[in-house]
C-alpha cells in the first residue's frame, strides 16, 4: 500500500510538470540561444540603445500588449509598466517621430504630434499593470499621481 501511495504522489508530481512551460508570449525565440524576441529588444534597446532600437522596442510593446499568448493568454508581468513609463518619458515621442519608419508609425496611427498620445497611452498601460497584477500598485501608483499633474 505505502508503494502505492508513493508512486501515485510522483506519478501526480510529474504530470504537473508536463504542462505548457511558456505561461506568457514573450516573443519567439530569435537565434540559437533561445534568447526570445523581447529578450533581445529590451537588451538592445538599453545596452547598445539607439533611437532605431527604441522605435523597434516601442512597435514590440505594442505586439506584446496586443497579443498576450502563451498559456494565460494574458500581457506578461511587467510589460505594461515597463512600456507605459517609457512612453511617459518627454523624449520618447520626440525621438520617435524623428526616427520611427513609416511602418512603425502605422502601428500607432500616422500622426504629427505622438506627445499627448504617448503621455495618454503611458498612464493607461500603468493603470492596467495594476489591474492585472495588483501588487504592482505600491510601485505604479505614485509614478501615475506624479505624471498626471
Amino acid at each position: 500500500m505505502k508503494k502505492i501511495l508513493i508512486s501515485a504522489l510522483f506519478l501526480a508530481l510529474f504530470a504537473s510538470c508536463s504542462g505548457p512551460s511558456n505561461l506568457y508570449n514573450w516573443g519567439r525565440p530569435h537565434n540559437s540561444d533561445n534568447y526570445t524576441r523581447y529578450d533581445e529588444l529590451s537588451y538592445n534597446s538599453f545596452d547598445k540603445q539607439s533611437p532605431e532600437s527604441m522605435c523597434e522596442l516601442l512597435c514590440f510593446y505594442e505586439y506584446m500588449i496586443k497579443n498576450p499568448g502563451g498559456a494565460r493568454n494574458v500581457i506578461p508581468p511587467g510589460i505594461c509598466a515597463e512600456y507605459g513609463y517609457l512612453l511617459l518619458k518627454p523624449e520618447t515621442a520626440g525621438m520617435f517621430l524623428q526616427y520611427a519608419t513609416a511602418k512603425q508609425k502605422n502601428v500607432f496611427g500616422n500622426m504629427d504630434d505622438y506627445s499627448s498620445y504617448f503621455h495618454e497611452r503611458g498612464l493607461e498601460l500603468l493603470e492596467r499593470e495594476m489591474e492585472l497584477y495588483p501588487e504592482s500598485a505600491t510601485f505604479l501608483s505614485p509614478i501615475i499621481k506624479q505624471m498626471s499633474n
